[in-house]
């Protein structure tokens, strides 16, 4: 999961909404996820490849081709899965909804 400083960076000067370790316990809780990681960079390639997952899952405002490190997990035997995303739910979405009702 990406730090606050690289959500800030990638997202802009109004995000992260929630802090690392309040999205971490988000999806701690999820029961088939082994373990979450907080990393500073842009991107996860480099402990995709340290820590070669089995799965790796992306909202689906992505696609398999532009998922960094999925090409690196199938080709260990891994496997690449797209969530579809739920229409009004995303932060964008909600920092929309919340920004009309000033």
């Amino acid at each position: 999961m990406n730090s606050d400083a690289s959500v800030h960076r990638l997202k802009g000067p109004t995000r992260p909404v929630r802090s690392a370790p309040e999205r971490a316990y988000v999806l701690a809780s999820v029961e088939c996820v082994d373990l979450v990681v907080i990393f500073p960079e842009d991107t996860p390639l480099e402990l995709v490849k340290l820590l070669k997952p089995d799965v790796i899952v992306k909202g689906g405002d992505y696609t398999e081709e532009t998922i960094v490190g999925a090409s690196e997990v199938k080709g260990w035997g891994g496997r690449v899965v797209v969530v579809p995303i739920t229409a009004g739910h995303s932060t964008t979405a909600i920092i929309k909804k919340l920004s009309e009702r000033k």
